[in-house]
C-alpha cells in the first residue's frame, strides 16, 4: 500500500495531503533545509508574503478573511524536524527516503519509523489553514520554527521583533481534549572540586567496585514527582556508612544527562582486609534499606561490591568528606507543588550527574521551574549548598517556563468554544518539561499562549501513530477558536 492510498477518503483531505507531503521530504534535526524549500515553495503558490530568519525559522503572513481586518493577530506554530528512529532490520536513511505510511484502523502508523505526527500534524493543519474557504480567522502568523527536538534552536534564536500576533496557538501537544496552559523552564548549575589525593602504599587492602545499580531512573521533569530512587544519594548513603570501617575510595561517577533521573553511581573502594566482611554488611544492610524503602516506586535498586584493580591514590579523607556530605546535602526531587493546577510539579531539582578525572570532580544539577523566579531560587539554594563545600559554581542561562494563567481571554475563549461543540469542559493542564512555548512567551511577554492538539501515542520511537478521528476533532477545533477570536469583542 502507498502512503497515498494510506490517507485516501480521509478528512479533512486537505490537511492529510499536507501531511502526507511533508512525509515525502526528509526532516531530521538540524537538517530542515528540504522541508524549509518546501514550505517557501507552497507559501509563493498561495501568494502569502513570508520571512526566513537567520536560523531558518519561517513566519508566512496572511490576510484576515474578508471583514476581520481588525481582529487581533494569531500566530500558529509549531516545528518542522522529527525525531528519527526506527527498529532493528528495517532499512531506511533518514536524510534521503519518504516515510511510508500505513492506514491500521483508526491510525495513521509509518511502517518501521517514527511517523513525524510530531509536529508533522500541527504543521499540516496550520498549512491547511490557507486553503480551506470555511476557516474564519482574522490575521495569521504561520511560525514553523527549526530543531525543536535536539535542541529547541529555532525558538531559541527567533528574534524579538520577527512576530505582531497577541494570540499564540501551539499545535505540538498530544492528547485530545486537552489544553496545556503552562510549561517549565530550566537551567543548570554545577559545582567543581579539585581533586585531592594520597598514594595507595602497603598490603593489607582490598579493592572493590562499588555499584549502585537497577534504578528506573526517568525524565527529570515528568517523572520527578514518582519518587523514585537517585543513584548519586544512595552511593553517598552507602559510602557515609561505610566510614565505620575506615574505607577509602576514588574515580566516583554516576548519572548520565542533566535532565534524566541517575540510575547508576559507582566508585572504586579501598577496605582494609581485617574490615572486608564488615563493609560487606554494611553494603548489605544499605541495600536492604534501600529496597524496603524504594519498594513501590524503584523496586528493582542493586548495591553490590565487586572485585577490582587497586588504585594508585585514593581522595584525601577531607574530600572524600566533603564529596559525601555535598551529596547528601543538594536537595533532589520536587520543591514546590503548583497552587493552580492539581497534581502540577511547580519546582524542582535534579541531582543529576557526577563526572571526575585525574583533575577535578564535577556536580550537575538541573533545575525547573514554570515560575522564573522560583526556578532562580532553587538554583541559588543549590549554588548555595556547593559553594559551602569549596566548589566552584557555574549556571547556564538556561530558558525561561510558562507560567499558567487561569485567567488568560485565550483560555476562555477555548474552553468556550470546546464546551460549546462537544458539550463538557476540556481538561487544563501544564506540564513539568520544557516547550517552545516557555522560550516564545519569553522572547515576546505579554502574548497569551495555549498549546493543543490530537492524540499521538508513541512519540519519538516507531512505535508512533495518530488517532485519524481526534485529527479531524483536532482541526475543527482549531478553526472554531479562529472564528471564535476573530469574533470576539473583548480582544
Amino acid at each position: 500500500m502507498s502512503s497515498l492510498h494510506a490517507i485516501q477518503d480521509l478528512a479533512p483531505a486537505i490537511l492529510w495531503q499536507r501531511f502526507y507531503e511533508m512525509s515525502q521530504i526528509p526532516r531530521p534535526s538540524k537538517k530542515e533545509e528540504r522541508i524549509t524549500a518546501h514550505f517557501e515553495q507552497l507559501f509563493q503558490q498561495l501568494g502569502i508574503a513570508y520571512t526566513k530568519d537567520k536560523v531558518g525559522n519561517l513566519v508566512a503572513r496572511v490576510p484576515a478573511t474578508k471583514g476581520y481586518a481588525q481582529a487581533p493577530t494569531t500566530v500558529l506554530q509549531g516545528h518542522s524536524d522529527m525525531v528519527c528512529e526506527k527498529n532493528r532490520g528495517t532499512e531506511h536513511d533518514f536524510d534521503r527516503d519518504p516515510i511510508l505510511l500505513r492506514r491500521d484502523g483508526e491510525w495513521i502508523a509509518a511502517t518501521g519509523t517514527t511517523l513525524g505526527a510530531d509536529n508533522g500534524i500541527g504543521v499540516a493543519a496550520a498549512l491547511a489553514i490557507l486553503s480551506d474557504p470555511s476557516a474564519v480567522h482574522g490575521p495569521l502568523e504561520i511560525l514553523i520554527t527549526i530543531d525543536e527536538e535536539t535542541g529547541l534552536t529555532g525558538a531559541n534564536q527567533i528574534s524579538n521583533k520577527l512576530l505582531k500576533g497577541k494570540y499564540l496557538l501551539n499545535l505540538d501537544s498530544e492528547e485530545d481534549g486537552m489544553f496545556y496552559i503552562g510549561c517549565a523552564g530550566g537551567m543548570d548549575t554545577a559545582g567543581t572540586f579539585r581533586v585531592q589525593t594520597t598514594p595507595v602504599s602497603g598490603a593489607g587492602f582490598s579493592a572493590f567496585a562499588l555499584r549502585v545499580s537497577g534504578l528506573k531512573g526517568g525524565h527529570s521533569g515528568s517523572e520527578i514527582h514518582t519518587g523514585r530512587g537517585n543513584a548519586l544519594k544512595l552511593l553517598a548513603r552507602t559510602l557515609q556508612a561505610l566510614q565505620a570501617v575506615s574505607a577509602q575510595w576514588y574515580g566516583i561517577e554516576g548519572g548520565s544527562k542533566r535532565n534524566a533521573i541517575p540510575r547508576e553511581a559507582e566508585v572504586t573502594l579501598l577496605v582494609p582486609d581485617a574490615s572486608v566482611a564488615k563493609a560487606r554488611e554494611i553494603v548489605a544492610r544499605c541495600a536492604e534499606d534501600f529496597q524496603n524503602e524504594f519498594r513501590t516506586p524503584d523496586g528493582g535498586v542493586q548495591v553490590a561490591l565487586e572485585a577490582a584493580d587497586r588504585p594508585a591514590v585514593v581522595y584525601t579523607k577531607r574530600l572524600a568528606q566533603k564529596l559525601v556530605h555535598t551529596l547528601l546535602a543538594l536537595p533532589h526531587g520536587v520543591i514546590q507543588m503548583s497552587a493552580d493546577i492539581e497534581g502540577l510539579v511547580e519546582s524542582s531539582t535534579n541531582l543529576a550527574t557526577v563526572v571526575s578525572d585525574e583533575k577535578s570532580i564535577t556536580i550537575g544539577t538541573n533545575q525547573r521551574s514554570s515560575v522564573e523566579s522560583a526556578k532562580r531560587y532553587v538554583a541559588a539554594s543549590v549554588s548555595a549548598v556547593l559553594k559551602l563545600a569549596g566548589a566552584k559554581v557555574t549556571h547556564t542561562d538556561g530558558y525561561p517556563g510558562w507560567q499558567p494563567n487561569l485567567q488568560s481571554r485565550l483560555l476562555h475563549l477555548c474552553r468556550s468554544v470546546f464546551q460549546q461543540q462537544y458539550g463538557h469542559e476540556p481538561e487544563i493542564k501544564a506540564i513539568h518539561a520544557g516547550l517552545e512555548c516557555g522560550i516564545l512567551g519569553g522572547k515576546y511577554p505579554g502574548l497569551d499562549m495555549i498549546s493543543f492538539g490530537p492524540t499521538i501515542t508513541g512519540a519519538h520511537s516507531p512505535d508512533e501513530r495518530v488517532h485519524i478521528p481526534a485529527v479531524e476533532k483536532f482541526y475543527e477545533l482549531l478553526k472554531a477558536v479562529l472564528k471564535a477570536i476573530a469574533e470576539d469583542q473583548k480582544s
